[in-house]
């Protein structure tokens, strides 16, 4: 524990340094990837979210300067639904800058006061357990704010809209999983985290712990929020490495996730060769001491399935991975070729083609644990498939975001609340619109319509997120 508390403490400072030193101007600034990132349709000025996509909009406030550069960019392939977000959800074009003495400025500072610093909330949370098919447990922590966290959690018919948290695949529920819990609240969602085997207190019942990109566990969630809030809408966002798993059910369920949107907080999309290079060694350091506090509550019973001398030896995230997943046998040594097969059923874009619902990335140019954006980033997905959407920020760190008037929510929830908010207008109206013109071809006159719209017009679900529902339109949002 000591030892983990060291490590806070040394990123803390390196941190702090780094925020100091750009201060005194011992670190010049890095020039924006913008330009390199970004697909460049027109040379006329407007939003650095609109480059991406070809949409043109006029600038808000007075113009750039020639050396001024955007801080927030969308990448995307053009389509209808891509001109609705830019022309409704205003954190899209976000304009203003980090001065360079802020610790807002430090990419460091960023990722450790999103992941570690203590923040003061009235939400609370109240626990299910959920049994899975093989025995094993998962838990379901629903966001709550004062006395209703005592009441007891029963099916409900309510409308309110569910959104589902599921954290980086360590088990850490940061800071800014708190923040998203209380913003979400005050914007009439019910929050709900979802909890991995053995994560965040939950009780290891069986010899299996989730694989890295295996969706088993959460789509039987996603069935049991369903029972539990029938007439809601369900929406996901993922955090970090927690965006693997994510992915991964969208991808395998396609249009039966039942899942009305999606949105990735600092996703690391290129898992397989993170684990092998890692992030920068404190980070790295830092996440492999986290996890072997963690798994060390069950060491006993672990010690049935893995040497667990080898495991808590383990000199980097690939080769606890490696002891946890990769083995021949129980307690036998790593297979030949296991790590490659346990990555091609495990990677997060292994079925990205079959997504088939808009899923919203938000990340940063400087994020010190994912990685150079060039490499690490496939934007070549968001340029190709209209249904994926980039936000690349020029500062952030990881799952940071913070910004000087961010107020009580942080820039990158404003904007995934936004493009939930956009993407049901804009299914809404497209509902609309197709049964308008269902009427229109129904024929004859006045007193015909009205003797057949109750047979003929297509009565509403029940579940008012039903995926067939909702994407019925063919997916014209893909225009």
């Amino acid at each position: 524990m000591l030892e983990w508390t060291g490590v806070v403490c040394v990123l803390v400072s390196v941190a702090t340094i780094w925020s100091v030193l750009k201060y005194l101007g011992a670190e010049n600034r890095s020039p924006p990837l913008c330009r390199e990132l970004e697909v460049p349709r027109r040379k006329s000025k407007r939003c650095a979210s609109d480059r991406g996509t070809g949409t043109e909009r006029p600038p808000e406030g007075p113009p750039e300067g020639p050396a001024e550069s955007p801080t927030v960019a969308m990448i995307c392939k053009p389509s209808a639904l891509a001109n609705y977000l830019l022309r409704h959800c205003p954190s899209f074009c976000k304009s203003e800058s980090t001065p360079a003495w802020d610790w807002r400025a430090s990419p460091c500072a960023q990722t450790v006061v999103g992941a570690f610093w203590p923040h003061d909330s009235a939400v609370h949370f109240v626990r299910d357990h959920l049994q899975l098919s093989d025995d094993g447990l998962i838990a379901l922590d629903w966001a709550a704010v004062g006395a209703a966290q005592h009441k007891r959690r029963t099916s409900s018919n309510s409308t309110s809209p569910i959104l589902l948290i599921i954290p980086n695949s360590f088990g850490k529920i940061t800071r800014n999983v708190r923040k998203l819990c209380e913003a979400a609240l005050g914007h009439g969602y019910l929050p709900v985290v979802f909890n991995r085997r053995s994560q965040n207190g939950t009780p290891l019942c069986t010899l299996k712990l989730q694989e890295f990109g295996d969706p088993a566990d959460l789509r039987e969630a996603v069935r049991y929020i369903r029972y539990r809030q029938p007439a809601g809408r369900l929406y996901a966002v993922s955090e970090s490495t927690g965006s693997g798993l994510l992915l991964s059910y969208l991808g395998e369920c396609g249009s039966s996730s039942y899942v009305t949107a999606a949105a990735c907080l600092s996703p690391v999309f290129r898992c397989q060769s993170w684990f092998e290079s890692g992030p920068t060694w404190l980070f790295h350091r830092a996440l492999l001491l986290y996890q072997k506090f963690c798994l060390s509550r069950y060491k006993t019973v672990l010690t049935e399935l893995v040497h667990t001398d080898s495991l808590f030896s383990s000199p980097s995230l690939r080769s606890m991975e490696e002891v946890l997943f990769c083995q021949a046998g129980p307690k036998g040594p790593p297979a030949e070729g296991a790590w490659e097969a346990y990555w091609e059923r495990n990677d997060p874009l292994r079925d990205v083609d079959e997504v088939a619902i808009p899923v919203l990335c938000i990340c940063s140019r400087d994020d010190p644990v994912r990685g150079d954006p060039r490499a690490t980033l496939p934007l070549e997905l968001f340029e190709g498939n209209p249904h994926f959407f980039l936000l690349l920020s020029s500062h952030g760190g990881h799952c940071g975001f913070a910004t000087p008037d961010e107020g009580p929510v942080l820039w990158s929830h404003r904007a995934l609340l936004e493009f939930f908010r956009a993407t049901s207008d804009f299914f809404a109206a497209e509902e609309r619109a197709k049964q308008t013109a269902r009427r229109r071809g129904l024929g004859g006159g006045g007193k015909a319509f009205r003797h057949r719209s109750v047979s003929t017009c297509k009565k509403l679900p029940v579940c008012s997120h039903n995926i067939h529902a909702i994407y019925n339109w063919q997916r014209s949002y893909t225009r």
